[in-house]
């Protein structure tokens, strides 16, 4: 079952990713000349007014290819004719619509939340070891872990994770003072809790009462959370912490989604794993498409600088086929990695 939805879903967040695109060229007075939702051979197309609508064997991405995007065909109407804010906002079109879809699925898993858990410690565990002027106290709120902004709970212990060790930068607020102490030592202990033993880091968070207001904050903080988490992966990945065994593309996504479904220990709540796990993934495919890699969005808006800078140097237009050919020999590149990370992915299922 979560297979099959996570095709479905793959479908849908490509389809609102180039509908992103569709709707702004559109808009701008671009002509269309076909809207796809996957790639390779076409098993389904309709011929519109203008554009050719089609469905596409593979379920690894799509396009929405605009008259002259990658030469000067001599139409008003195509995409090299218009100047360079409606590009722009075409370009980030897709980006902005898969993060706004992110964000409202947010809203809506959270629409019916009772409450969340702040930032603001209201109890310190008995025998807290961490205590004091120099340490954590009651009322302090714990604003930054290394560097980063916290906001709830779920934001200290995901940082706290992230760091490892268990020495951190902490920064906290204490009577409207920020003081920070830098390698402070908080590390998870075995607290007693009414007969329990559980191993936590001995702090009790206040509770935000769930209103439209603070629900919307936390849709809007979660989904602004992805992002950061997605960077912090890139950085992991810049600096060799991770590697192509620990990347994954469609083949390995839909299996993670199928295993977390699976692992919920009911139907409903692993709808909701598996649906804010798409949330994540839409948020990711938003930061994704903008880096500056040729072929994405984001590598057509810094060639489309760099070309505005040239020119600016050279007193001409330079012709448009020579970014083209800069974005076809990035797609190649692209497909050629997508290609050998589902033969990963697949090596990992068969093999643990």
């Amino acid at each position: 079952m979560y297979i099959v939805i996570a095709i479905i879903v793959f479908g849908i967040l490509i389809a609102s990713h180039e509908l992103g695109h569709f709707t702004v060229a559109k808009l701008c007075g671009v002509k269309v000349n076909e809207f796809a939702i996957g790639m390779g051979p076409t098993l389904l197309k309709k011929q519109g007014k203008e554009t050719l609508y089609s469905w596409r064997l593979l379920p690894i991405g799509g396009f929405c290819a605009m008259e002259g995007e990658d030469e000067d065909t001599g139409d008003p109407r195509a995409f090299s004719s218009q100047p360079k804010w409606k590009k722009l906002i075409i370009l980030a079109a897709g980006a902005t619509m898969n993060f706004l879809f992110g964000l409202l699925v947010v809203v809506i898993l959270f629409a019916n939340s009772q409450g969340f858990v702040g930032n603001t410690v209201t109890e310190l565990a008995d025998g807290f070891p961490y205590g004091g002027q120099q340490g954590i106290m009651a009322g302090d709120e714990i604003y930054a872990v290394n560097g980063h902004r916290i906001h709830y709970s779920s934001d200290f212990t995901t940082f706290m994770a992230l760091d490892g060790d268990g020495v951190i930068d902490l920064t906290v607020r204490r009577d409207g003072q920020k003081l920070k102490f830098e390698n402070f030592e908080l590390k998870r202990h075995e607290y007693n809790d009414n007969g329990v033993t559980n191993l936590r880091y001995g702090l009790t968070f206040n509770l935000i009462p769930a209103t439209l207001g603070s629900k919307l904050t936390y849709s809007w903080r979660e989904t602004t959370n992805f992002v950061r988490l997605i960077w912090i992966s890139l950085g992991q990945i810049v600096t060799g912490q991770v590697g192509l065994k620990d990347m994954s593309g469609v083949v390995g996504i839909v299996s993670t989604v199928n295993d977390v479904g699976n692992a919920a220990e009911s139907v409903r709540s692993g709808l909701w794993s598996v649906t804010y796990l798409f949330a994540f993934i839409a948020v990711n495919l938003a930061v994704m498409n903008m880096l500056p890699i040729p072929a994405l969005d984001g590598g057509r808006i810094f060639l489309m600088i760099v070309t505005a800078i040239l020119e600016k140097i050279v007193g001409h237009k330079i012709d448009p086929k020579y970014e083209g050919y800069i974005h076809t020999a990035g797609l190649i590149l692209l497909l050629g990695l997508m290609a050998v990370i589902m033969v990963s992915d697949v090596v990992k299922i068969f093999h643990g």
